[in-house]
């Protein structure tokens, strides 16, 4: 006399004899819509500033990976006028210069737009002269040697 076949669960999930043919429950999001972020390059950029230091993500479609692109996208997030940039930098030390340094970057790198100094006055950092920062002695200023 044969003994009856049962399923019986293996610890890694898979059935022995008569239920090989079954197959485990898929996850419901196999058959959803391709991830985007695969699509999409995500940078965190900011203004360079003392004052300010929080960064903004920007999505920049992986196939329209260019400087130009970066420059755009990054200054109307930001609210600022591409011809305000002087430099991009990826941080903490690198400058942006051509198409194929911004390829390279990655996910959630750092990005530092450098404005320039001649700017107009809302852009303008404020810089106190000698005389008003606390530390200035003015009666060593006048000390002649």
């Amino acid at each position: 006399m044969a003994e009856p076949q049962l399923d019986v669960k293996k610890p890694s999930g898979e059935y022995k004899q008569g239920s090989s043919n079954q197959q485990l429950p898929t996850d419901p999001g196999d058959h959803a819509k391709p991830d985007d972020t695969c699509l999409e390059l995500v940078l965190k950029v900011r203004i360079q500033s003392h004052k300010e230091n929080d960064f903004i993500e920007v999505e920049l479609d992986r196939q329209e990976l260019s400087y130009q692109n970066l420059l755009k996208v990054s200054c109307c997030e930001l609210g600022i006028n591409p011809e305000q940039v002087e430099k991009i930098r990826k941080l903490p030390n690198t400058l942006l210069r051509k198409d194929k340094d911004i390829r390279r970057l990655q996910d959630f790198q750092e990005v530092e737009l450098i404005l320039m100094k001649d700017g107009s006055s809302e852009l303008r950092e404020y810089t106190p002269s000698l005389l008003e920062k606390p530390c200035y002695n003015s009666n060593a200023a006048k000390m002649t040697y």
